[in-house]
Parts: structure tokens; sequence; C-alpha cells
């Protein structure tokens, strides 16, 4: 039978590396899943429960191995649901390539049913590269180019396929005027600024005497490059939220997170240097960073858009992370600063401390901080650690510490709720062979996790190590709202939007055959975290936590405070809850070992 334009796709792609792809069916690409069908597993087809968790996956995908992630939806609705999983990545400047259904080309722009203009709806998104098939001799060139440029630029692309033309015999481009011809492959250089521009930013670092280094997502594998640049500079390294694993929190100098979800020694690694070095991050707080003019800056950032975004820098270097550290190092004067790095090893030597005492907490039933504390003494190495947005992100951030060789990651700037779990199974699909958990809360959980609990059931037994952990931080609220609407607007908590109903996760876990466990005992948080790192199966813990807990943040401004107050002075239902927690809180940062 000779090869149709869905056959080709599938064939073009393998060509290209791709070896998965991640979708949910319909027949807008039915001829896709057909011949995805023929393809006999040289690529294989994950089929999430929603479009949305399908994009979500290949995002993950794409963060977790740096390839890129691979997705597909049908036309008109699932052209729309795939639509957030992109913003996702793209927002995260993760490669993700979308194929997307559409209908038969007689009917477009008929009013025809699921007839979108699919072109405009993906122009943003994919705005690197949309473009719709209307021939088969097109079809070479639309697949080369969108992988291409999905891969060398960590952008997101889009390649629409009517369902009719995926049925239709492919032809290759005749050799006559109107036809183009494209190949497989591109090399991958790594950028590094020239010797000129290394020297005047090696000047800068080199003059100061008080060095910080913050580290991003772009900083993930340079780790051994970061390290090096630190000790010559005799600099502290703070870390933003994507780039958690771009330094194990085992280094002395190393401060952990920064911002909102920070620690204290980050806030003031910032506030007291004279010189900052930005590599690989378009962290968005400023007013987390150096004020302007207090330091001198250089920035390192494989994209010329990034850099200069959020601090005023002196020097900014387009370059890869690891190659232009490698030319900057060379350049840069060993310095003596003994008491500037001794003062942020005790800083963070008092952050992490207080982290302790502050999950040791009382609490009612069990306080969120101590999930994260007993779990981060506890993972196996090679970890790789998802969390969703919410109040799971505040203690992933801050209280798991990361050794050499884990990976993680977060929505950094979508903040998207519902990717926990979504990023977990991308994980154990491309790393079958490592223990990998999901921090979820239980918003998150409800929004979409329970649907993807079904996938897990259905796809776990093909992974080599089974352990895949879903955490589901029960308190029945969507606490983290609920504190920003406390601490920005002074708004008091609204049980109506805010609350939500109490599920037996660990019982639904349990239904689909996968294992599960119910915790209300602060005893047994450990020894359950045990147990799940020891199952068999995939496991969903269900802790249940106090939502009173507060997030507090590394710096409280007098706004923030003022908010507060107001909220709670406005009526706020859980107001006593609050207030108690909070002052034990704060109490536990001034009284360390109080706990």
């Amino acid at each position: 039978m000779a090869e149709n334009v869905a056959d080709f796709i599938w064939n073009r792609l393998h060509d290209w590396g791709v070896r998965r792809v991640y979708g949910y069916p319909g027949d807008g690409i039915g001829g896709l899943i057909a011949a995805l069908q023929r393809q006999d597993g040289r690529i294989a087809f994950v089929q999430a429960r929603h479009e949305e968790t399908a994009a979500l996956m290949a995002s993950g995908e794409s963060r977790f191995t740096g390839e890129v992630g691979v997705c597909i939806a049908t036309s008109g609705p699932g052209a729309v649901h795939i639509l957030n999983g992109l913003y996702d990545a793209r927002l995260d400047h993760r490669p993700v390539l979308a194929l997307v259904g559409q209908q038969a080309r007689s009917a477009m722009g008929a009013h025809y049913q699921q007839d979108l203009d699919l072109q405009s709806l993906f122009k943003d998104v994919a705005g690197a590269y949309v473009e719709t098939a209307s021939v088969p001799e097109q079809v070479p060139h639309l697949i080369d180019r969108a992988y291409r440029i999905a891969k060398a630029e960590r952008r997101v692309t889009c390649v629409i396929l009517p369902n009719d033309l995926q049925l239709q015999e492919m032809r290759q481009p005749a050799r006559e005027h109107g036809m183009t011809f494209s190949g497989v492959g591109v090399e991958m250089s790594a950028p590094v600024p020239g010797r000129s521009a290394l020297q005047r930013a090696a000047d800068i670092l080199n003059s100061g005497e008080k060095v910080a280094m913050l580290v991003g997502a772009g900083a993930i594998g340079a780790t051994d490059q970061v390290l090096a640049v630190a000790e010559t500079l005799q600099a502290g390294i703070a870390k933003a939220l994507l780039g958690k694993a771009a330094v194990p929190d085992d280094v002395a100098f190393c401060t952990g997170s920064i911002g909102l979800l920070g620690t204290k020694a980050s806030w003031e690694l910032m506030q007291g240097c004279d010189t900052f070095l930005m590599v690989g991050s378009g962290f968005p707080y400023a007013e987390f960073l150096p004020k302007p003019g207090q330091a001198r800056g250089v920035q390192i950032d494989v994209d010329a858009g990034m850099l200069g975004l959020r601090y005023p820098m002196d020097i900014n270097l387009i370059g890869d992370a690891t190659a232009t550290l490698t030319a900057l190092l060379p350049l840069l004067e060993q310095k003596s600063a003994p008491d500037w790095r001794a003062e942020i090893e005790e800083n963070t030597r008092k952050s992490w401390a207080e982290l302790v005492d502050l999950a040791a907490v009382e609490a009612d039933p069990i306080n969120p901080q101590q999930v994260a504390h007993e779990l981060s003494a506890r993972l196996p190495e090679a970890s790789i650690v998802t969390a969703d947005s919410g109040t799971t992100t505040v203690w992933y951030a801050r209280n798991l510490r990361f050794r050499a060789g884990m990976m993680g990651s977060v929505s950094g700037t979508l903040a998207t709720m519902g990717c926990a779990v979504p990023y977990a199974i991308a994980a154990k699909f491309a790393y079958p062979e490592r223990p990998v958990v999901a921090l979820v809360g239980d918003g998150a959980m409800q929004m979409n996790g329970l649907g993807e609990l079904v996938t897990i059931a259905k796809y776990w037994r093909d992974w080599s190590d089974p352990r895949l952990i879903v955490m589901v931080l029960n308190n029945r609220e969507l606490a983290y709202v609920t504190w920003e609407e406390r601490i920005q607007a002074g708004d008091p908590k609204w049980p109506s939007s805010q609350h939500l109903p109490d599920l037996p996760y660990a019982d639904i876990a349990r239904l689909m055959g996968l294992d599960g466990e119910r915790v209300t005992e602060p005893s047994e948080v450990g020894p359950a975290w045990d147990r799940a790192l020891a199952a068999e199966r995939p496991f969903v813990l269900d802790m249940v936590t106090d939502p009173d807990i507060p997030p507090l943040p590394p710096h409280i401004t007098f706004e923030q405070a003022r908010g507060f107050a107001g909220a709670l002075a406005a009526g706020d239902p859980a107001a006593g809850s609050v207030l108690a927690k909070t002052a034990r809180s704060v109490l536990t940062t001034l009284l360390p070992g109080r706990g």
C-alpha cells in the first residue's frame, strides 16, 4: 500500500528522533492515529485523559530531557483544549511541537462542524511557527521546519493538518518552480560571546567585593561551571524556581530559592551584594533583587529577549550558560572574601535550621511543611520531583534539599494548576528507571490529577521502576489563593470560593488498582513516605494538612502586613486559627530551635 501523508509524518518525525507522542484521539486526526498504529511501536502513543494534560506531558518531557516534546489534538474542541499546556511550554521556553487536526479543506470557512480558525487560534502560543498544510508536497518542509525551530529556538510550534489531507497519497515535491525541498537534522552549537565582551564582564566581576549569583533553568547542566565561578569569586548562589536542580542544596554557599517562595538567606544575599551575576534566569520579581544602582551587574542568557529585563545590567551576554561560563572562568581572578563568604554560609545554615523549626510548628492536623521536610531526607538518588501551582510550590521550593543528580520542575511563568501529575507521567516515560514524586494540591488534584491517575493505572506496568508517588496536600481549600487574597488585597477568606470537598484520594487510587494511604497524624508522615517509596506500584499519599499554616515570605513589607491585618479584622472565618499559627511561625523565626 502506498504511503499516505499521515504515514509520512510519523516516519519523518521518527527520523528526527521522536519516539513518543502524547494526545487524545478524534476524527480530526483519524488518519494520524491510524498511521501511528502502523508504526508498530516505533513511536509510542501515550493516551492522556485530556488534550490539556497531553500538552503538559509534552512540556514536562521537554523539561526533563531537553528534547522536543510532541503532542497531538483533534480539530475544534481538542485544539482549544491543548492551548493551556502549550502556553505552559511557551512561557518557560520549552520546545514543543503540536500536531493539530482540522476539518476537510473543502469545508474550511463554511461554519462547518468543528471548523475553527486554527491559524489565528495558535498564532500567539506557536508564534515561532504555525502553518496549515494544504497539499502533500508541502508537508515535508512544514514538519522539518516546525521541528527544527522548536529544537533550536526552544519554542512552541504547530502544524495544522486537515483530516482529508492526512489520508491522501504522499507526493514528494517535483523539481519545478514553486516547490521547496527540505531535510532532517540540525547541528546545535552553544553560542559564546566574543572575547572582548567576556573581558568586560570579567572586569566587572573582578572589581566586586561581595558577589551574588542568581541561576535559573538555563543553568541546569552547568552545575560544575556555576560552582567553579562561585568559588573563584567567593560568591553566594541563589536559585530561581525553575533552577532548583541547577545547584545541589548541600553546597554551603547555595542560599536556596529566591523570592516570595525563597529563603531569608537569599534575600540577605541580594540586599548585601555589590556585584550581581545572573545566569539563565527570567526571575520576575525585581523587588527581591539588588536595588537598582546598588550592584554592578552581568547577565548571561541564550535568549536576547530576556537580557536586561529584570535588573539594569552593565553587561548583557548572549550565550549558553555552560559554554559562556567556561570561557569566562579563565578571565576571573581568584578572590579572597572570607567575611562575605562566612556571612553567606552562616545565613544559609540559619535558613535551613529555621525551615526545620517551621516544619515542627503545631498544626491541625498536619503541618504541610512537615510533609515536605520528611520527604526531603528520604528522596532516593536520581529522584525526579514535580510540584503543582499553589502552596505545594512553596514547600517544594523551600523545604526540599536537592542533591546532585536529582531533577525537578514546576510551571514557572504560567503557574498553571494541574501540571504536576502530567509532568510526573512524562518523567516516568522519559526515565522509567527513576523514582518520581508529584506534589499536588487538592485543588489541582480535583482539577485534572484524578483523571490522570487513570493514565498512570493504564501504563505503570511498562515502567522498570514502578515508583510514582502522588502526594495530595489535602487541606480542603484553595489555600494559596486564600493567602494571596488576605495579604495582597486585604480581603478575608470567602468559603464559597475557597473551600473544597474532602475526597478519599487514596481510596480512589486503590479502586484504580494503584496503592494509597490517608495520613492524619503528624507521627505517621515519615513512615507513610517510607511505605510509599517502598511500594511496588504507584502510590497516592493523601496528606490531611492544615490550610492555616502561613507561607511566610522571607521579607514582609508594610503593605503586606497591613493587608493581612485588614483581612483578619474584616471577619475572616479562620481569623483565630490563622493568627495563632502565624504568630507561632513568626516566633519560630525569631526564636530558632523552639519550634
